[in-house]
């Protein structure tokens, strides 16, 4: 297990395990440079012995137990669909990971290094990488390293929801009470925003959206131009992912925290990092109500609800 408490809590900072997978040209073998968070990683390790699943993507290498928990293995080359070289020159590694409460392994060609990385020098993915089919969909952002040279961050749970073990739903079969007011959704994927603003308009608010920590600030200034001293009875609440470009959520709150203007409106945390620091750093050391994993609606629901209806009777009161 990976230590959590290296990167404080709110220092706008993330680190990242650097690791490599190779592509196989016509004349020469192209590095690419990719990274995944370290709060997403459990462990890495050499390749287990595999057993094969039959009717599954080709990208699917097998199953294997790991201490008593059955976990899926994906060959990140396949998946990105990506000639490889021969396995001579390869150091293959598989990175087990576990996001949204999933455990899945990955396997690569080379695991390098830690790299601690400022959110504010990574970059939204809005460029095509030339791999394959890999799309800027499947990239949550870029940034720079030594020698000029670019890494890639993957969007590693667009492989959950391919294969279908992570298929969040938005509906619920009870009735929702029902809010007025404003909330203010962070998220850097459309399709998070997507949902988010669905289950934020069934409980009755109208809903902002910003897709990072810095677009965030913007829109609360906005607001604060607008609504002045009453902006807390209009803005109800915040809800925010934790991995953004540019502004991470807890450096976000951290921000918000030391404005008077916006320091007593209440935030969720809602984010795939799903290991047991997470709840800790996102309520008692950045300040959150409160901290979901994506995307459970009835935990969603319940969870917003209570807060919703903690600031409603403060006000009352």
């Amino acid at each position: 297990m990976f230590d959590e408490n290296i990167v404080k809590t709110g220092s706008n900072e993330m680190e990242l395990v650097d690791f490599r997978i190779f592509k196989q040209g016509q004349d020469k073998i192209y590095e690419g440079i990719y990274g995944v968070n370290v709060s997403k990683v459990r462990e890495i390790i050499k390749i287990p012995t595999l057993t094969e699943l039959p009717g599954v993507p080709d990208y699917i290498e097998g199953i294997f137990d790991l201490r008593g928990i059955v976990i899926p293995v994906v060959n990140l080359a396949k998946w990105m669909q990506i000639v490889e070289p021969e396995s001579a020159m390869l150091k293959p590694r598989v990175i087990i990971t576990e996001f949204s409460n999933i455990l899945i392994g990955f396997i690569v060609h080379e695991a390098k290094r830690i790299r601690r990385i400022n959110w504010k020098d990574i970059e939204p993915a809005t460029f095509s990488t030339g791999s394959g089919t890999l799309d800027r969909g499947k990239i949550t952002g870029v940034t720079r390293i030594e020698n000029d040279e670019v890494l890639l961050i993957l969007d590693l749970e667009s492989v959950i929801e391919e294969l279908g073990i992570y298929a969040p739903k938005t509906d619920v079969d009870y009735k929702l009470e029902k809010f007025s007011g404003t909330a203010l959704i962070l998220d850097d994927s459309l399709t998070a925003r997507k949902r988010v603003k669905d289950m934020m308009q069934q409980l009755g608010l109208q809903v902002i959206e910003a897709k990072d920590g810095v677009e965030g600030l913007n829109k609360l200034e906005e607001l604060s131009q607008v609504y002045g001293e009453n902006l807390c009875s209009v803005l109800k609440i915040i809800i925010s992912d934790v991995e953004m470009p540019q502004m991470d959520g807890f450096h976000f709150a951290a921000r918000l925290k030391d404005d008077i203007r916006f320091k007593d409106i209440p935030i969720v945390f809602n984010s795939s990092l799903s290991n047991e620091f997470m709840n800790e750093k996102g309520v008692k050391e950045a300040g959150g109500e409160g901290y979901l994993v994506k995307f459970n609606a009835s935990d969603f629901f319940g969870e917003v609800t209570k807060v919703l209806k903690k600031y409603q009777s403060q006000e009352q009161g």
